[in-house]
């Protein structure tokens, strides 16, 4: 019978404690605080509206809000999914206004500004997966109004369900990996033994 190699044993069983902590992370730690976060903004909407926020402050998001854009430096039109279009202006000062929606890729917006209310959210993001794991400064946010310009239709309502949960699963999956590195191990192991 051969003996159990030390070092590829001691580098299979750092590994699985390694994905083990880090599930334990996912579950223990990220999961909790993201649900809190969740609660924090469903409770968000019910709240007295606020000046819309000079800086980015993702605990604001959903929240009621009033703005004034003086005068539109710019608007474009960003995808909306089956909506569509969404049309984004942007006021300087950074403060940036979805005002409504279109199916037209074409459509040509005459607003001119003004008081404007709505709720806080994420403004579009134009960073790539790749690139915003190594740029960490917070997204922008985006006044999302509540009454549509003339030739647009109104914008959604705040969805909880777009901010994403997925730490269980997270979890989950690093449980997954240290169990099938563990049984491809043992596997490894009772071959080795067999031969």
């Amino acid at each position: 019978m051969r003996r159990v190699p030390l070092i590829p044993t001691l580098v299979v069983v750092t590994a699985v404690a390694a994905m083990i902590a880090l599930g334990l992370w996912q579950l223990l730690d990220r999961a909790p605080k993201k649900e809190a976060y969740l609660a924090q903004l469903a409770a968000n909407p019910a709240k007295p509206p606020i000046a819309f926020p000079a800086t980015p402050d993702d605990r604001l998001l959903f929240r009621r809000t009033t703005a004034t854009c003086a005068r539109p430096l710019g608007q474009r039109l960003a995808g909306a999914g089956a909506a569509g279009f969404r049309l984004i202006a942007d006021c300087g000062n950074g403060l940036v206004v979805q005002l409504g929606t279109t199916p037209d890729p074409m459509f040509k917006s005459r607003w001119s500004g003004g008081a404007v209310s709505g709720y806080i959210s994420h403004a579009p993001d134009g960073r790539s997966l790749i690139g915003s794991l190594f740029d960490h400064s917070p997204q922008r946010l985006l006044l999302v109004a509540d009454a549509p310009p003339l030739g647009l239709a109104a914008n959604g309502k705040p969805d909880l369900s777009s901010v994403p949960n997925n730490h269980l699963s997270y979890a989950v999956q690093w449980f997954f990996f240290a169990a099938i590195a563990a049984v491809i191990y043992v596997l490894a192991l009772r071959r080795r033994v067999a031969a």
